[in-house]
């Protein structure tokens, strides 16, 4: 069934010709009774019809749809683009342009949004950083201040405020190490090294390094049963090793005394390797499950900073794994227990 709605504007100049000449051309036939009269004026009213509606539309309709696009796509024309705009475009419905404007619309919001998001995001940011750094600076500040004031003097307090000043120093030091080490991760200055080895034996490693820790709170860590025989992986044994370590002392620090921490190891394909790191403590309530990986994100903020850390460790697991174009997730219910776990590629051969 014939319809006007998708009519390019040269079809919709005809349409119009046919219906205003055709009438006319009638009309000349019923007063002169001359044929050759009536197909003459069909033919220059048409004519004059088509290409007169046809420079008006040029005129008003396309140039307008022109700025429009040009506005969209905000850049100044290359010779692709003009002749898109010359043959390609004046094809166009007003509907199909009006989809495209639409569609643009809805890019846009997208964008609107996420920079609202970013904005929210940066502003948290700032504000974490300015805490963890104001922290050890006031407390450096407060004991540097009394020493100088006479108790440098009293051998009862000097060493002990010296003590708290160095490990103040050292937890700025390590603040500034993990920021450098995100900020490398993303922008691509740190390389891989990639390398096949067993991940198990760098489970094993990781639990080692962190044995001080988790004897003081009495917490079994284990490889999972089944999951002993040894897998090899394809990636930065160093980076990996960090990721472990992060997770096991996270693990660690939320942990339930006397409790468990079980790495799992499984193939999930041919391709690819899950490696978990499970605990049974606290746990992550739901509502704080999409930022943990957040920088600073503290899912408690007044218990986190008792248990020590930066708040950086979670944010430097993602990047290293993201590195390595690779996920990681986490599944977690209170009072039961959290699991992290990342995907690494298999050995490749």
């Amino acid at each position: 069934m014939f319809t006007t709605k998708n009519l390019s504007p040269k079809q919709l100049s005809a349409f119009t010709a046919v219906i205003i000449s055709v009438p006319v051309s009638l009309a000349f036939y019923i007063i002169h009774k001359d044929v050759l009269v009536a197909v003459l004026a069909l033919l220059v009213i048409f004519a004059g019809v088509y290409f007169l509606i046809s420079f008006m539309i040029e005129i008003f309709i396309n140039r307008k749809i022109k700025l429009i696009y040009k506005f969209i796509y905000q850049t100044k024309a290359s010779k692709k683009e003009e002749m898109y705009y010359k043959y390609i475009l004046p094809k166009k419905s007003i509907e199909e342009v009006r989809d495209d404007v639409e569609k643009w619309a809805e890019q846009k919001k997208e964008e609107i949004e996420a920079l609202l998001n970013n904005e929210v995001y940066r502003k948290e940011f700032l504000q974490n950083l300015s805490h963890e750094f104001k922290t050890p600076i006031f407390a450096i500040q407060g004991y540097v201040d009394t020493l100088l004031s006479g108790a440098l003097e009293n051998p009862a307090v000097n060493k002990k405020f010296l003590e708290n000043t160095a490990r103040n120093v050292e937890r700025m030091v390590n603040l500034v190490n993990d920021l450098d080490a995100i900020t490398k991760l993303e922008s691509g200055e740190q390389p891989l090294y990639k390398q096949a080895f067993a991940i198990q034996d760098l489970i094993k490693e990781a639990f080692e390094t962190l044995s001080l820790q988790t004897s003081e709170r009495n917490i079994r860590c284990s490889i999972k049963k089944g999951c002993e025989q040894p897998i090899l992986v394809f990636a930065d044994k160093e980076k990996i090793l960090q990721v472990l370590i992060n997770l096991i002392e996270n693990a660690v620090k939320y942990g339930r005394q006397d409790g468990n921490i079980i790495a799992s190891v499984y193939k999930t394909d041919e391709k690819h390797v899950l490696i978990e790191i499970s605990d049974d403590g606290v746990g992550i309530s739901e509502e704080h499950l999409p930022r943990i990986f957040e920088r600073f994100y503290r899912t408690d903020r007044g218990r986190s900073r008792n248990v020590g850390g930066t708040g950086l460790g979670l944010a430097i697991c993602k990047h290293i794994v993201e590195a390595h174009a690779q996920s990681i997730h986490v599944r977690s219910k209170l009072d039961v227990g959290t699991t992290i776990g990342f995907t690494l590629d298999s050995r490749k051969d």
